[in-house]
């Protein structure tokens, strides 16, 4: 199944670019989704549904398997499966930024395959409106979180590991205590943003529903 959807951020397009190719700072902006961990360029995660009393856990990887900055394009691969091995999901997004007045429109075209549980939510094209709904909180929260972004907060990534080696360079002529003090100078490594909370898969299927009766009584 091909999805093509889109949104639009009042930002910068290099501001929009960085926040989205940092998987771990956007991930609790998609509802139940979490990162737990990662290692050469493979971020784990994993992904909850509520369904009435019980939660759906999923677990997985997502991979960034090119980010082209000069078009500012991406495309991801991602992968997952239910902790209870009753289904999962595979899927490729490419991720495609454009200039748009003073902000950015995303572009995103996801390629994927789901099974199990998961795979209901398919018939009579629910999942594409549960997807549009799910990416226009997405593109809120983001928006939300780039708003309150100090100023230069893009170029501190790229300063601190600058910190930290001038800090370690600096070692060998002070000594290991002195060593550790300077390093400490540079300031705690950043803590993982905090998971966003399950996704209530009933209460989203009857917004949905409710969404798709008044899309068809304004037909009328």
């Amino acid at each position: 199944m091909k999805l093509e959807q889109s949104f639009e951020v009042d930002a910068p397009i290099e501001q929009v670019w960085a926040a989205l190719i940092d998987l771990e700072q956007v991930a609790p902006c998609l509802p139940g989704a979490a990162i737990t961990g990662h290692d050469d360029g493979t971020y784990r995660g994993t992904f909850q549904v509520k369904l009435g009393p019980t939660t759906a856990s999923y677990r997985g990887t997502i991979r960034i398997e090119s980010a082209d900055a000069s078009t500012h394009t991406a495309t991801l691969a991602a992968k997952g499966s239910d902790k209870r091995g009753q289904g999962g999901a595979s899927a490729t997004i490419v991720n495609m930024l454009h200039e748009s007045g003073t902000g950015t429109r995303v572009e995103a075209v996801t390629d994927f395959t789901i099974t199990g549980r998961l795979a209901s939510f398919g018939r009579g094209g629910m999942i594409k409106d549960i997807s549009n709904r799910l990416l226009r909180d997405f593109a809120a929260c983001l928006q939300e979180r780039l708003a309150a972004e100090p100023a230069g907060a893009q170029s501190a990534p790229a300063q601190a590991p600058a910190a930290t080696a001038q800090a370690s360079a600096s070692a060998a002529r002070t000594g290991p205590a002195q060593a550790r003090a300077s390093v400490a100078q540079t300031g705690p490594a950043q803590a993982p943003a905090a998971a966003a909370p399950p996704v209530k898969g009933l209460a989203l299927l009857f917004s949905v529903l409710w969404e798709r009766i008044k899309r068809v009584g304004g037909r009328r």
